[in-house]
């Protein structure tokens, strides 16, 4: 029997971006990574941005991802415990996919510790310098009143609105990042500013969708998970160590 002693995590996905054959293409790989990481996963963090959309009327959810959300629902069913974090994409979840997944939701960060390690999780939108723009639409769009305002719009016209913004994304026209060095990567310099206060041994993100895993000062660590239009990468940690990985849906 295989031992289920493994921890995953991944974001980015950005199901439901512009082109939608791509995101249905793209959907056939995760769906293919979830079926390699049943076999011995504990835990499965999902850290923001899964959806290129999500709002949740109270009777109403965006279609489409039914084999994504089909194979959650297997995951979940196997005893594997699994975390979605809001991204800046799907900050709108609310009680759906708890209920349906017995999933916990996170809106900010979460601190793990595991097998003695300390674990700063975080989407990564609204950190560290600078964006003072999308600061403050994050508050506007977290703000129960924009969300009740919003939840009275029809869902073909809400969800219409989202679809139509999402074509100018950067995810939809494909724009490969690149490393801008540590002292621009605003999420290391975050990272670095915790550090004078509080010691962890990991900082995970997303958001950021370039790939890296950097060594911090007093063995600290910070991985970002990239996203899975050009990277396909996603970390583990087997209990001792965690290593950023690349999934090749031959395997």
């Amino acid at each position: 029997m295989n031992t289920r002693n493994k921890i995953y995590f991944a974001s980015d996905f950005h199901l439901g971006s512009y082109p939608m054959e791509n995101s249905k293409i793209r959907e056939q790989h995760i769906i293919s990574w979830l079926d390699f990481i049943k076999k011995d996963a504990s835990e499965l963090y999902l850290v923001g941005d899964i959806f290129d959309f999500w709002f949740e009327y109270s009777t109403v959810v965006p279609k489409g991802y039914i084999r994504f959300l089909g194979k959650l629902a297997e995951l979940a069913d196997l005893g594997i415990k699994i975390t979605l974090f809001k991204g800046n994409h799907d900050m709108w979840m609310f009680g759906y996919l708890k209920d349906e997944l017995n999933a916990a939701i996170v809106s900010n960060e979460k601190i793990l510790d595991l097998n003695g390690k300390s674990f700063y999780i975080h989407h990564g939108d609204g950190l560290g310098p600078g964006d003072a723009k999308y600061k403050f639409l994050k508050k506007v769009f977290r703000s129960p009143v924009c969300q009740w305002l919003f939840a009275r719009l029809h869902p073909n016209l809400g969800i219409g609105i989202a679809q139509r913004w999402s074509k100018h994304s950067r995810i939809s026209n494909n724009s490969e990042e690149q490393f801008l060095g540590e002292e621009n990567e605003w999420l290391i310099v975050y990272a670095k500013e915790i550090l004078e206060q509080q010691h962890y041994d990991y900082f995970i993100f997303g958001h950021r969708h370039y790939p890296y895993d950097i060594a911090l000062k007093n063995n600290s660590r910070i991985v970002n998970l990239g996203e899975w239009i050009n990277f396909h990468t996603y970390a583990v940690w087997d209990g001792e160590e965690l290593k950023l990985e690349k999934w090749n849906s031959e395997k």
